[in-house]
């Protein structure tokens, strides 16, 4: 497969999990480090809790710098219109981190993908960049600040606030789930903190920072994510076709009749909606524009490399230790190693206790990590 892309494998896992009779593939679990120019990975997935699931397994393995996560603005279903400040965040700092052209991994699923979100020229003009060391007058950022639509506050305590105090200006920005605290010296930037909302300590300095309003007021130039993200990203698909008609069924039940009726959400969002969401048909023609890995059953197309994983799903044990100790002394015997995953050395100490108290000659390595599941590999002959 010819691609312009480098990749360091360590190791990458999969595991198979029956489903009404037939397997299919569970969210891969890669310790992979990614060398890309210009570019992010996208794991697309079936639903918000598999989604959350691939999520945390790429942040136990990876870290949460460079893995994000990009939900749905909606509580419920889209249908209705009850938006979710907390996600609306989360969506912004990952249109924000894009737009700088980071490198990071994002995790998402239909319901976010059916929305869409400013463009990248809305999103750049209405963003205030600070840095330590710039020269500005204070002024000037409240007047900025008032005219992007914050709300000048004594105190910050939500996102689209900001509050002044002599020379500090703190300023709660849509992409970040931390407040900011700019202290000046005179008309310089003289530090940028994040700090607690409720006990006003600071957490971290920041060099610069990325100032958000809030975007759905923004929408003059909507466009589909994928349309957002460069060509250069690589996309990781589970069933795309199963994606597509996800976001085909979202769509239209968003515009039906009977949704229409019963929309909860603001009347002024309820007359834009249909210019807010992308149908199946958009989606696939923008997807075909990328390069894509299709990990599940079967690809989309035909695919120029395959790559197959000898594994298989853990055992279910139900708190049996009988069944424990006998399952890991066969694998053990049959020359696997073991690592178990916890994110307390208390539980894998007591573990270790309960096998010696047993007579049981189990060694295994504790990870400081957890996964949502686990698996064996028959390849690494690890588990």
């Amino acid at each position: 497969m010819e691609e312009n892309y480098q990749i360091e494998t360590k190791c990458i896992q999969s595991g198979w999990k029956p489903t009404k009779g037939e397997p299919r593939v569970l969210p891969i679990y890669q310790s992979t480090t990614f060398k890309y120019d210009t570019s992010d990975q996208m794991g697309r997935l079936f639903d918000l809790e598999e989604a959350g699931y691939f999520y945390h397994d790429m942040v136990q393995v990876n870290g949460d710098e460079q893995i994000l996560f990009f939900p749905s603005s909606y509580r419920r279903a889209i249908k209705y219109g009850q938006k979710d400040a907390a996600n609306e965040i989360l969506r912004t700092e990952v249109l924000s981190r894009l737009e700088k052209n980071e490198p990071v991994t994002v995790v998402t699923y239909p319901d976010a993908l059916a929305e869409k979100v400013v463009s990248p020229k809305i999103l750049s003009d209405r963003t205030l960049k600070l840095t330590v060391g710039q020269h500005i007058d204070t002024d000037e950022i409240t007047k900025t600040l008032s005219d992007y639509g914050f709300e000048h506050v004594d105190y910050v305590y939500e996102p689209g606030q900001f509050a002044t105090r002599g020379s500090i200006i703190d300023v709660y920005s849509f992409a970040s789930e931390y407040p900011y605290r700019v202290d000046f010296f005179g008309d310089e930037i003289d530090s940028i903190r994040t700090f607690e909302v409720e006990s006003q300590l600071s957490r971290e300095k920041k060099d610069s920072v990325s100032i958000v309003p809030e975007l759905a007021q923004a929408m003059d130039g909507d466009i589909s994510f994928l349309s957002f993200i460069p060509r250069e990203t690589v996309l990781w698909v589970k069933d795309l076709l199963w994606v597509r008609e996800r976001i085909q069924i979202i769509h239209d039940e968003a515009l039906s009749p009977q949704a229409l009726t019963a929309y909860e959400g603001e009347q002024t969002e309820l007359m834009n909606l249909e210019r807010k969401l992308i149908d199946g048909a958009e989606f696939t023609v923008e997807s075909l524009e990328f390069r894509r890995i299709d990990f599940g059953h079967k690809a989309t197309g035909t695919p120029q490399a395959t790559l197959k994983f000898n594994t298989s799903v853990q055992p279910i044990f139900h708190k049996n230790f009988d069944l424990v100790a006998s399952s890991l002394t066969d694998y053990l015997q049959r020359g696997y190693s073991i690592y178990i995953c916890s994110d307390s050395v208390k539980q894998t100490d007591r573990l270790a206790d309960i096998f010696r108290e047993r007579g049981d000659k189990i060694d295994f390595t504790a990870v400081d990590r957890t996964l949502h599941e686990g698996f064996v590999d028959h390849t690494l002959h690890c588990c």
